[in-house]
């Protein structure tokens, strides 16, 4: 039913998807996002209130979109510009290893979302299903 590379697409989103729905849910439930607010103010983020917010919804939602493969394009662009933000405030200044608080994780997240967000993710997403229609017209036409 699902070939090689849809299941090792699910894998990659399925993954993906987990730490970015762990991250939102961090920042919702364990630390709240008024906390978020406040960290995020502190490193100097433009608005850190709706900053804290984006961040918490865009990893807490777009991470079950990821593992749905669903809107993988657009969810994949949310994440890289949240990932992006992450690096410019959180990350940068401390270099590239993630022990010692780098780039490193939220660069390799970007990796990952550049690679599910914009391949053909196969059967095993639901864009596939979704978008299935206005493939076979295209074609036609």
């Amino acid at each position: 039913m699902f070939g090689v590379r849809s299941v090792t697409f699910f894998l990659a989103r399925l993954i993906l998807g987990y730490i970015f729905i762990m991250h939102g849910w961090q920042k919702l439930h364990t630390n709240g996002i008024s906390n978020v607010e406040k960290s995020f103010d502190a490193m100097g983020v433009p608005a850190p209130d709706l900053a804290a917010q984006y961040a918490t919804w865009v990893e807490f939602i777009g991470g079950i979109l990821l593992i749905l493969g669903l809107l993988l394009p657009l969810v994949s662009i949310l994440l890289i510009a949240d990932m992006i933000g992450a690096i410019a405030y959180a990350h940068w200044d401390h270099g590239f290893w993630n022990n010692d608080g780098g780039y490193e994780l939220p660069l390799a997240l970007i990796g990952g979302l550049l690679a599910v967000g914009f391949a053909q993710s196969g059967g095993a997403a639901a864009d596939h299903y979704v978008f299935r229609r206005r493939r076979r017209t295209a074609v036609v036409d």
